[in-house]
């Protein structure tokens, strides 16, 4: 009965953290949304009460995103989910995410006790079910959250090339690299385009073309990239920028080529892998076969 209880409890915690993300759940009532507007309000927003979705995940957030860092950290994950998350072009916050993980964990809890308690398998068994959803839950939140940081920087990798050698030509052109980037920016669609836009926003707010580059690339991480960047902090002290941007741009589609050549080469041996097990298996079998009557024709003699 206890344990059914706990399963309740933790059932109910992580549906209210997921549920708390939807809109029309986290909707306040009528009358929290008319008192600041209510005479002698002074415009200023009413203390929200201690059992409101809004109060419970401003105390959940930063013990998840403890949590989490630290079983992330655990598990060999060392970059930061604030900078996975920017990469990816994510809408959640680092804190938002750690919400959202650790009430699908405490959920799996609640589904596997549920389970326990219902099929009363071993007690191994049943401790595996326990500790093994939650942490199985929130390995696949993490690593989906891996992938789509690292799927951008692909797709960054792979339009680069493209990118860089348009940016040449636009210099080569007479464009500042100001407007090159902004031009880049408008015209553009992919993943570059994106974080051009990013860029070119943060040079109108005051940040230097370099410095607003040299962010994009932190950001990033992509070692083109890098290269790149380096190449066109050069813009004030060079005339030849043109021709440094284009060469960049060859280089970087030689990476792009290489890379290219060396996935197809790993799948064309990955593909013979089971061939090679379909070939050997019968003719270890009919090698043995023999093998063994003749070693009985000489034991029986």
């Amino acid at each position: 009965m206890r344990l059914l209880v706990m399963a309740v409890v933790a059932a109910w915690m992580g549906a209210t953290l997921l549920l708390g993300q939807l809109r029309w759940f986290r909707r306040p009532h009528l009358a929290a949304r008319i008192r600041p507007y209510a005479p002698g309000a002074g415009g200023s927003r009413a203390p929200i009460g201690m059992l409101s979705v809004t109060s419970f995940r401003e105390i959940i957030g930063p013990l998840a995103t403890a949590f989490g860092r630290r079983l992330g950290r655990l598990f060999g994950v060392r970059d930061e989910l604030a900078a996975r998350l920017a990469r990816a072009h994510s809408r959640l916050s680092a804190t938002a995410f750690r919400s959202r993980q650790l009430g699908a964990s405490v959920a799996a809890l609640g589904a596997g006790t549920v389970v326990a308690l219902l099929l009363r398998p071993p007690p191994a068994l049943s401790l595996l079910v326990l500790l093994g959803l939650p942490l199985l839950t929130f390995l696949v939140l993490e690593q989906q959250a891996i992938a789509e940081a690292r799927s951008w920087q692909r797709r960054l990798l792979l339009e680069l090339p493209v990118v860089t050698e348009q940016l040449g030509m636009l210099i080569g052109a007479g464009y500042s690299l100001g407007g090159a980037l902004n031009r880049l920016a408008d015209r553009g669609s992919g993943a570059c385009a994106t974080d051009l836009t990013q860029v070119c926003a943060r040079i109108r707010q005051g940040l230097s073309e370099t410095d607003a580059l040299r962010e994009w690339a932190q950001r990033a991480e992509v070692d083109a990239l890098t290269r790149l960047v380096t190449v066109l902090a050069l813009h004030r002290e060079g005339g030849d920028l043109d021709r440094l941007v284009s060469e960049e741009a060859r280089t970087v589609r030689s990476e792009v080529h290489r890379e290219l050549i060396e996935a197809i080469e790993r799948r064309g041996q990955q593909v013979w892998i089971p061939v090679t097990v379909a070939t050997l298996v019968p003719g270890v079998l009919f090698m043995v076969v023999p093998f063994i009557e003749a070693m009985r024709l000489f034991t029986s003699g």
